[in-house]
């Protein structure tokens, strides 16, 4: 074994060499982290977020190259629902249909096997696929759509303008299924699909909330008033004592409330001339005249608007529809325009709360509801032009 160096070359080197012999260890560092790094990596996995249109991050595991499939969904707007008992992720949008079961190397996509040569992991949690799979099947299937110009916006005639109230949120949680679904998050999974399929339809849409929070009832019927918008749509889910109890119903302000003195109190705290309808300087008598004429065309045009609502979900939801019912909620005789509150279903039933968990059956609940307002507007843009 030779001798140690001399004592000397291990003491502390000159001033003037400090700086030189400094970035030599850092770099020699460096390059001990980089080597450490990379066999890791590639030993185990990792996530990277590429540049491009998609922020979606990449996980390397045992050398091939897969995505979180959720997080894709997320960012193509795409419906998924995920099955904890057999562990299958299913993507939805539209016709499109594929199913990812964890483990396997086959997908079913629109009704048809298919190989992905990589088996579906989990890695971190979520599920993950082969990067391959998302650009040759994935990215083709569920490729963005182009948008409508705005000349094809005319048949939203005048109902252009839409609130859409996600009912409780924050402290207030609705009502709880048996196994633990809450309204608050029901609906406002619903809401938010709702409100993006319409924007894509081209109609002006303001959500009373976007997230878990507590908006009191005043506040909801303010924000739509405030706004003046055209159209009022509530989304809530119902329970009853009685699980037996399931099914779609559609509520609009009840026939039985006096609207003389719902038009009287709009005339002494609101005026009309906002909207044009009735100048400033008219007498509170006028005012209350022309509310009371409001509130009975859009009592008329709410029934109406529930009528293609359950007309619609009759032909695309698995559910019992009940029907339409006059009721007092507050948002319905506190707004200002044609106001609906669509119950979309009891998560006190077992069969419906296990529905509405699902996101698939969310998306096709918001769809519905989309395809009815849509069909509402056109055919009422179509009479008032005295097309029929």
């Amino acid at each position: 074994m030779p001798p140690p160096p001399p004592l000397m070359q291990y003491q502390r080197p000159d001033i003037k060499d400090k700086g030189l012999t400094s970035k030599a260890g850092h770099f020699e560092l460096g390059c001990v982290i980089l080597i450490s790094a990379f066999c890791l990596l590639h030993l185990t996995g990792c996530a990277t977020v590429p540049r491009g249109q998609l922020n979606l991050p990449v996980y390397y595991i045992n050398g091939a190259k897969y995505f979180p499939v959720i997080s894709y969904c997320e960012l193509k707007k795409i419906g998924w629902d995920y099955d904890t008992f057999t562990r299958t992720l299913t993507l939805k949008r539209g016709a499109q249909q594929v199913s990812l079961a964890v483990g396997s190397p086959l997908a079913v996509v629109n009704g048809t096997s298919r190989s992905i040569k990589l088996p579906v992991n989990m890695y971190g949690g979520a599920v993950a696929a082969p990067y391959r799979f998302k650009e040759d099947v994935l990215d083709l299937i569920f490729k963005e759509e182009a948008r409508p110009k705005a000349d094809d916006f005319v048949s939203c005639g005048r109902f252009r303008k839409i609130i859409i109230d996600a009912g409780h949120g924050g402290k207030d949680s609705g009502a709880v299924g048996r196994n633990g679904l809450q309204e608050k998050n029901v609906v406002l999974d619903i809401a938010r699909k709702l409100d993006l399929l319409l924007k894509e339809a081209g109609y002006d849409t303001i959500m009373t909330r976007d997230d878990d929070t507590f908006i009191p009832l005043s506040s909801r019927a303010g924000i739509a008033n405030r706004n003046n918008a055209d159209l009022f749509v509530s989304i809530h889910a119902n329970a009853n004592r009685a699980r037996s109890l399931y099914g779609l119903e559609v509520y609009y302000v009840s026939p039985y409330l006096d609207d003389s003195q719902r038009a009287l109190a709009a005339a002494e705290n609101t005026g009309l001339s906002d909207n044009g309808i009735c100048p400033v300087s008219a007498s509170r008598d006028l005012k209350a005249t022309v509310w009371d004429l409001v509130y009975t065309s859009n009592r008329a045009e709410s029934i109406d608007l529930a009528r293609y609502i359950c007309n619609q979900a009759r032909g695309s939801l698995s559910t019992r529809i009940i029907g339409i019912k006059g009721a007092s909620f507050y948002v319905l005789k506190n707004t200002q325009m044609p106001s609906l509150l669509v119950e979309v279903g009891f998560v006190s039933n077992s069969k419906e709360e296990k529905m509405l968990k699902s996101g698939l059956y969310r998306e096709k609940l918001a769809e519905t509801i989309a395809q009815a307002i849509k069909q509402f507007c056109r055919d009422y843009s179509a009479m008032e032009v005295g097309v029929k």
